[in-house]
């Protein structure tokens, strides 16, 4: 046999069709939550299809939904078990030929079953826990960058505006020092307004 376990990934939970071989679905479909108990409720499940099926161990299938189905995979890889993440526009185009019109998960879960045994489907590329967080963490701190690229294109801006003389007075625009000089002395007026000997005293203080 070739057992197969579906899982229509949402926001928080899951639902589950099992296969113990093609045109063979097991049990009706049911629904886990991405909680401890719920991830626990999934390994017997799984281990009860293996049994079913002469201790054949089933390959989980799930459709890939961002950051919604990470918990999952961690637990499958915690547990060993073999499992595909399809690429949404394949079930889509699987599902798109069928009669139904309405999205239903344990349709879809049963639907991602049917699709393991017509396509070549291949194992997801195991990355482990810490190769995912630094893939998050990558990708938000390529955000941050961006966020930060874009208040500079600003502040340029506001400075070419209020006080186009500062621009080229440090080397670095926004280092410590020009950041809180700028906070002290937003315009050319405020700069004005302090004497000569006043000023240097009050610019040691941001050194």
């Amino acid at each position: 046999m070739n057992p197969v376990i579906g899982l229509d990934v949402s926001k928080g939970e899951s639902q589950v069709q099992a296969f113990l071989d093609k045109g063979q679905p097991y049990r009706k479909s049911f629904s886990i939550k991405h909680i401890t108990e719920g991830l626990g409720s999934l390994l017997e499940f799984l281990k009860e299809v293996e049994n079913s099926a002469g201790s054949n161990q089933p390959t989980v299938v799930l459709e890939s939904t961002g950051h919604y189905h990470i918990p999952v995979i961690q637990f499958l890889e915690e547990q060993n078990y073999v499992y595909i993440v399809v690429n949404p526009l394949i079930s889509h185009r699987a599902k798109s030929s069928s009669l139904r019109k309405v999205k239903i998960d344990a349709v879809d879960a049963y639907h991602l079953c049917e699709l393991f045994y017509k396509e070549e489907l291949e194992p997801y590329k195991k990355r482990g826990i810490q190769l995912l967080n630094l893939r998050n963490l990558t990708r938000q701190q390529e955000s941050i960058a961006e966020v930060s690229a874009k208040t500079k294109l600003q502040l340029h801006s506001l400075l070419d505006q209020v006080f186009p003389e500062y621009r080229g007075v440090f080397g670095s625009l926004y280092s410590k020092v020009s950041l809180l000089t700028l906070l002290a002395f937003p315009t050319s007026q405020a700069v004005l307004s302090v004497s000569e000997r006043e000023l240097p005293k009050r610019l040691v203080h941001y050194v």
